[in-house]
């Protein structure tokens, strides 16, 4: 069984986790930035309608 001796699955697994920790963290910080903006532009707005 030559498979188990190869890193290759073990190296992609690793590049998928460290892809999915990124998308989860740029996720979560659109998530906080968008709240920001729409309250930002939610009280310019509401002030004049």
């Amino acid at each position: 069984m030559t498979w188990l001796g190869e890193e290759f699955g073990g190296t992609a697994i690793e590049y998928a986790m460290v892809a999915s920790m990124i998308s989860i963290v740029i996720f979560a910080a659109v998530g906080q930035i968008g709240d920001k903006v729409k309250a930002f532009f939610e009280s310019m707005v509401a002030p004049n309608v």
